[in-house]
């Protein structure tokens, strides 16, 4: 009929909805010169895990555990790293709010010294310390002369140069959860009178939890694996400042199936840490 307005019902009687559009790379093929060198590197990376795990002495591992230099080491290695996340902890998350709420001239030089561990070699890190904190160092030739304190060759030196590889894995992630923090939260407890430590303590420190705990984590398990500047700043001592890294060189010359037990226990580290950031790092597609 002439003049009539056109239907905008659908011709068909089955409901409509939106379309789901397939996801791009639902049915993309994968071209073999990419999936080769993929298939290459997987290969690359778990085929010395799976030689370790083939070649532990299952039948003889608990005897291995408790060996004395097996739990020497282990002992040392898990108090160790534990004093060295306290102390990452005290010294890092101050540090990584100053990073993250504070202005000042420097602030990006000074981010770029923290995260120097990251990629500076740990031996040379070890010789910095050596340097700084040594009986001859800038800072320890005055704790020697003044307080009789020596730190390289000892406990507190391994405590010391797993901390200083470490805490820029917690300042990282804890300045991270900072930034992501919603600071509207913060700002509603100064205008209602909380000093700066109270509004730190029952407002942010609760926001940034889990990333306190992610990094605490992870600088917890980089301790646990620290070989280079323990080794150069606190010596190779079994039961004084051996841990589980340096056991595993020694072991390799003397006792091969102790540094296999050794580093399998720092494989299944690991494999916990990995397992217990997953939901932090990695989303499902």
């Amino acid at each position: 009929m002439p003049g009539r307005a056109p239907s905008l019902r659908p011709r068909t009687g089955r409901a409509t909805g939106p379309r789901r559009v397939p996801h791009p790379t639902a049915n993309r093929r994968v071209p073999l010169a990419l999936l080769l060198p993929a298939l290459l590197g997987v290969a690359f990376l778990t085929l010395p895990l799976i030689g370790l795990l083939v070649r532990t002495p299952w039948s003889d591992l608990t005897a291995q555990l408790r060996g004395t230099q097996v739990l020497q080491a282990l002992r040392l290695s898990l108090v160790t790293a534990s004093l060295a996340t306290a102390l990452a902890l005290v010294l890092g998350v101050p540090l990584a709010w100053l990073l993250a709420r504070a202005r000042f001239p420097g602030r990006r030089l000074l981010r770029a010294l923290i995260t120097v561990p990251l990629v500076l070699p740990p031996v040379v890190g070890g010789v910095a310390l050596l340097l700084a904190l040594g009986r001859r160092g800038i800072l320890g030739q005055y704790l020697d002369s003044w307080f009789g304190i020596t730190l390289p060759f000892t406990t507190a030196g391994v405590v010391l140069a797993e901390a200083f590889v470490a805490m820029p894995f917690l300042v990282l992630s804890v300045e991270g959860a900072l930034r992501a923090a919603d600071p509207r939260f913060e700002d509603a407890a100064a205008t209602l009178g909380a000093s700066g430590w109270t509004t730190f303590r029952r407002v942010t420190l609760p926001l940034i939890a889990p990333g306190v705990a992610a990094g605490a984590v992870l600088a917890w398990a980089r301790a646990l694996g620290e070989f280079g500047a323990t080794i150069t700043f606190a010596g190779n001592f079994p039961g004084t400042t051996q841990t589980m890294p340096l056991a595993v060189y020694l072991a390799l010359q003397d006792d091969p199936q102790a540094a296999i037990v050794l580093s399998l226990i720092l494989l299944a580290v690991s494999i916990t840490v990995l397992a217990a950031l997953r939901e932090r790092w990695m989303t499902t597609a």
